[in-house]
């Protein structure tokens, strides 16, 4: 059986879009069980369009990335958040309402959080 994992659409991101981190990040990926709060889709999406407005010249390596990441390929589990949870936990944290989302739903699922995001990652370690 796969293990759980929670994806933030920072780690996302760089296998997307084919970032420095995207090698590991996929690998740390490979063979888990993706799951991600519907914000997912619309943080990459929004990615990718600054990525365009910066980057018009490799509009074909970005939206081919995001459809890729997006597709049945990743076969990512879309999940609700309880947004009164996530709020109070954003509150306890000190995160945005969108990365306590990942924190919210990595920690009711009992899963690990897949991220890039420094204060992020130190959320995951501190209790609440």
């Amino acid at each position: 059986m796969t293990s759980l994992v929670v994806v933030d659409a920072s780690a996302l991101a760089a296998v997307a879009f084919k970032e420095p981190a995207g090698r590991d990040i996929r690998d740390r990926l490979a063979n888990r069980q993706l799951v991600a709060p519907h914000l997912l889709a619309y943080e990459l999406t929004n990615t990718a369009l600054t990525k365009l407005r910066r980057h018009p010249t490799q509009a074909t390596i970005i939206r081919t990335g995001l459809s890729r990441v997006l597709s049945d390929d990743f076969a990512i589990g879309w999940s609700d958040v309880d947004h009164d949870a996530v709020l109070a936990l954003a509150g306890r944290t000190g995160l945005t309402g969108y990365d306590a989302s990942y924190l919210w739903l990595a920690r009711h699922l009992d899963a690990e959080l897949v991220t890039l995001d420094a204060e992020l990652q130190r959320a995951i370690n501190r209790p609440t």
